[in-house]
């Protein structure tokens, strides 16, 4: 049994991330200031802490106070259009925050870490499936961000002996029995399928001219079930003795193939049983025909494959978590 502080922990990835830590038998505390997570989405069995992880001294007396022994890192600012508009919120947060929690880590004698990333790191990659080794060239701050606390991550490591992993992915779905996904302003594929399928939105597909089987965009998702196992994997490996972390990890997560957004739209029509109606626009700037990212990686060194891989899976549980909780959360 480990005491896991989980930051962004009445997020959407964290609460479900704190639930498969808690079924493991892990101790599990959340550390979250709420603006966009959900009080009510910390599952029963954890403690919350409403506060943020961008504050050295206060962070190092939560660790020290809870005994921490290791960290899942979810907390960041994560919307790439507002990255664009606004870089310097997401330089203050996911870099000098970043830096400020590594810092409460070094001083407190913390020496695990996971940190929940994203193949935004990659910008327009040269080929698809996409490896850990390929060229880290982010196109927009969101991801530029993502990469710096990723090198910081690793030089922590090799100058204070912080053990880590870095976990890489592009799009997370589906629900659990509890606990789904709620945002506002909601920016996912699949969630806004599924407001467009209840009449609360008017559904736009950007291109369907793309060198794809269908033409629209395909895209790698990954069940938020499947993540959440990957963060425990993840947080099992960075145990003193583990070898496997002698060195920073990196790895992707993927379902191996990926889908394009009509055949995420056909699939949620098939999940609330009729036609959603939607718009064609013109492309957007920036997005590339296809993102896959390869998880070979994880599949050899964390025994981590995907066990919800397909999109009924995805669509069809957050659908039904949509269908318990139509208005999200409670205040």
């Amino acid at each position: 049994m480990t005491r896991i502080l989980i930051t962004g922990g009445a997020g959407y990835v964290g609460s479900v991330s704190a639930e498969a830590f808690l079924t493991a038998g892990h101790d599990v505390v959340v550390l979250d200031d709420l603006t966009t997570g959900h009080r009510a989405a910390v599952p029963a069995g954890a403690s919350l802490h409403a506060g943020t992880y961008t504050d050295t001294e206060a962070l190092a007396r939560l660790l020290d106070a809870e005994r921490i022994e290791a960290i899942l890192h979810c907390a960041a600012r994560s919307l790439v259009g507002e990255s664009i508009r606004d870089p310097a919120k997401y330089y203050r947060d996911n870099v000098a925050g970043g830096v400020a929690l590594l810092e409460a880590v070094r001083t407190t004698g913390v020496q695990r870490l996971v940190f929940s990333s994203t193949a935004a790191v990659y910008g327009v990659p040269d080929a698809t499936p996409i490896p850990e080794d390929a060229p880290l060239r982010p196109i927009n701050p969101y991801g530029e961000t993502k990469r710096t606390f990723e090198g910081a991550l690793a030089w922590y490591g090799r100058a204070y002996g912080l053990r880590s992993v870095s976990l890489r992915y592009f799009n997370v779905a589906g629900a659990t029995d509890t606990l789904g996904e709620a945002h506002d302003p909601e920016t996912h594929l699949i969630p806004n399928i599924l407001l467009a399928a209840e009449g609360r939105l008017d559904l736009t597909i950007f291109g369907d001219d793309y060198p794809t089987p269908d033409g629209t965009c395909l895209r790698d998702y990954i069940h938020v079930a499947d993540l959440a196992d990957a963060h425990l994997r993840a947080i099992e490996s960075t145990a003193l003795d583990d070898a496997r972390t002698d060195e920073p990890l990196i790895c992707n997560l993927g379902n191996g193939g990926g889908f394009s957004i009509r055949e995420v739209v056909t699939a949620a029509e098939a999940a609330v049983g009729k036609p959603i109606p939607f718009t064609v626009g013109p492309r957007r700037a920036g997005d590339p025909p296809i993102l896959v990212a390869r998880s070979a990686r994880a599949a050899e060194i964390l025994g981590w494959r995907p066990a919800r891989p397909t999109l009924e899976e995805m669509v069809g549980s957050a659908w039904t978590w949509r269908r318990s909780h139509p208005d999200g959360y409670p205040s």
